[in-house]
C-alpha cells in the first residue's frame, strides 16, 4: 500500500548524505554561512541537518562543498548555488532537522 505522503511526492527522495554549506541571513539581518547535511535529496528539494536556529519561508542558498579544480578542466571549478525555500523546521537535540524547496528543480 502507498503511503498519503509517497503520492504527494512529485520525485523520489534518495537517501545521500551530502555536505553543504547553507548561506542566509538570520533574525537580526546577519548573512551567516554554515556547513549542513543532507539526510535525503530529489529533484525539488532536500532534507538537511543543521545546528543554526532559521525560519520558515526564509530563502537560502545551498552550496556543495568541491575539492580545487583540477588542471584538466575536465571538472567544473564551482558548481552554481541552489537557491531554496525553507519549508520545514524540526528541532532535534542539539541540531535542527530542515527541510527545503528548491526555487527550480534540479536537472
Amino acid at each position: 500500500m502507498i503511503s498519503k505522503l509517497a503520492e504527494r511526492r512529485r520525485f523520489p527522495r534518495i537517501r545521500l548524505q551530502v555536505p553543504m554549506f547553507i548561506r542566509g541571513r538570520d533574525a537580526h539581518g546577519e548573512e551567516y554561512l554554515d556547513l549542513a547535511k543532507t539526510l535525503d535529496i530529489s529533484a525539488t528539494g532536500a532534507f538537511l541537518t543543521m545546528e543554526r536556529s532559521i525560519r520558515a519561508n526564509d530563502i537560502v542558498s545551498l552550496t556543495i562543498p568541491a575539492p580545487p579544480s583540477s588542471s584538466t578542466g575536465l571538472v567544473p571549478a564551482s558548481t552554481p548555488p541552489i537557491q531554496a525555500r525553507v519549508r520545514r523546521l524540526q528541532p532535534t537535540g542539539d541540531a535542527l532537522l530542515v527541510g527545503v524547496e528548491f526555487l527550480k528543480p534540479l536537472g
